[in-house]
């Protein structure tokens, strides 16, 4: 058998009014998530396969800076915006209209 409970107006506009903040923070903290861009990382083998290379070149690109890369642990990260920027630098159109 379920009792009745009864609490002081007072009590239960407070328990309302702190479950209000509480939301209204966790909704501030979602948007501020949210803004956080982060940006999509690939490993070395996406990599490798997205540019058609072979490991050793993707180490090439490494070694002479021209790819930048994160490293946790033993293992590399690459920024998809930086393969995007890579491919665009060093794309030619040969289809020019004369």
């Amino acid at each position: 058998m379920e009792q009745l409970r009864l609490i002081e107006s007072k009590v239960f506009e407070s328990i309302v009014n702190k479950v209000k903040n509480l939301a209204h923070e966790a909704s501030a903290l979602r948007r501020k998530s949210e803004d956080k861009n982060l940006e999509e990382w690939l490993d070395g083998q996406d990599v490798c396969l997205i540019l058609n290379i072979s490991p050793r070149t993707l180490q090439t690109y490494r070694d002479t800076g021209r790819l930048g890369f994160c490293q946790i642990n033993h293992k590399l990260y690459y920024k998809a915006g930086e393969i995007d920027k890579l491919l665009k630098k060093n794309y030619y159109n040969n289809h020019k209209k004369k």
